[in-house]
């Protein structure tokens, strides 16, 4: 299972009815089933999802997802990546989309080695949005915290009646540079990645016709 969210924007066209972008979150509990995770980055048993109570958000968790190179590196250690599938169960008469997202981490990276982090959302059935990326350089031995957002204007919304899985992917990468990767071990890790299902004053949940 996965515990709670993933940020950024995402989404998928759909009909929603034009009411006001402050509309509360429902108020029965949001249920959210993990249909898969793949990836080099969240082997099974290594990942979960929680929903918050008040349902704005939701997170996921990673107890392995760390990218490494150097010293102790395998051969897929440079490269971490994981994919998620969410069945999101909401409320009838309701529907969402992802507003924003937090990515948390922590990273060592050696004087000239550099780090990545990555990741895309979409609702099953449409094309991935664009990567949004952030990077790291070395020296560094701190936590990140990096936020995707989404213009108001640009939140798609699940279609109204439809049971499509939320598609989650992120990515990690570790890369020597400069640094002596026969001496040094750089590596860069996630922790979790709370996404927003409404944000303060710019997009609440929208009901359904």
């Amino acid at each position: 299972m996965l515990s709670a969210v993933v940020a950024g924007v995402m989404a998928l066209s759909s009909i929603v009815s034009p009411q006001s972008w402050n509309t509360p979150p429902p108020p029965d509990k949001i249920v959210i089933d993990v249909v898969n995770a793949n990836g080099t980055g969240c082997p099974p048993g290594t990942s979960a999802v929680a929903v918050s109570q008040d349902n704005t958000a939701f997170t996921v968790t990673y107890s392995v997802f760390t990218a490494l190179v150097g010293v102790g590196e395998g051969q897929m250690d440079p490269r971490k990546n994981c994919q998620v599938g969410l069945r999101v169960h909401v409320p009838q008469g309701f529907t969402y989309g992802i507003a924003s997202a937090d990515y948390r981490g922590f990273a060592h990276l050696e004087k000239g080695a550099t780090g990545l982090e990555r990741a895309n959302y979409y609702f099953q059935g449409n094309s991935p949005t664009a990567f949004m990326q952030h990077p790291l350089t070395g020296p560094l031995d701190n936590d990140w915290q990096f936020t995707d957002s989404t213009e108001v204007g640009a939140i798609v919304f699940k279609p109204c009646g439809e049971e499509r899985n939320l598609n989650i992917n992120a990515e990690l990468r570790a890369a020597a540079g400069t640094s002596d990767p026969k001496k040094t071990t750089s590596y860069v890790t996630m922790d979790s990645t709370d996404g927003s299902i409404t944000t303060t004053y710019h997009f609440g949940w929208k009901t359904c016709p």
